[in-house]
């Protein structure tokens, strides 16, 4: 089993996407199975697909981080977010990064105020292409980790007087 994260975009059309994904016969396999047949109010899991009828292989499970606050939400969510989610599994099965027989979870925040679908899709399909990616890789570095100890930020919080390192976004 691998775990991946990456974040995308800026403002509410941004994408933060961690998967979770490997072979179906190691513990993801019943936590795929469990978390499908346990939904929630709000937080309704689904299989990803590429088309109607078309799920995305390997089989995805999109888990909503965000509560759906209404009907816009849910069209982001449901629609550009969800296509986004298959395209960068697609893109990493292509990119031979998965195998087609694994399982993936892939848990998304898609923002109540996203508004761009277009911005929405295309920061969900980078995000879940390089969430695989650095689940491959085993990302991130633990010297990374440690170097950002001291300076931790994220879109929603910034310590007074932090200054961003340069080519950080959000």
């Amino acid at each position: 089993m691998q775990i991946g994260e990456a974040f995308v975009g800026s403002g509410p059309d941004a994408a933060h996407l961690n998967v979770v994904f490997g072979v179906r016969d190691g513990p993801l396999g019943p936590a795929w199975a469990t978390a499908l047949a346990s939904p929630t109010t709000g937080h309704t899991p689904f299989v990803v697909v590429l088309q109607p009828g078309l799920a995305v292989k390997p089989f995805t499970l999109f888990v909503s981080k965000a509560t759906i606050t209404g009907e816009r939400h849910a069209r982001m969510t449901w629609g550009p977010a969800q296509a986004g989610v298959a395209g960068g599994v697609a893109d990493a099965l292509a990119d031979n990064l998965i195998d087609a027989d694994w399982l993936a979870i892939a848990a998304v925040w898609v923002d109540p105020a996203a508004s761009d679908a277009g911005a929405v899709y295309a920061n969900n399909r980078d995000a879940t292409l390089r969430a695989f990616i650095a689940g491959v890789q085993g990302d991130p570095d633990v010297a990374d980790v440690l170097a950002a100890r001291d300076e931790p930020w994220n879109p929603f919080y910034q310590r007074p007087g932090f200054i961003r390192p340069f080519g950080s976004s959000a």
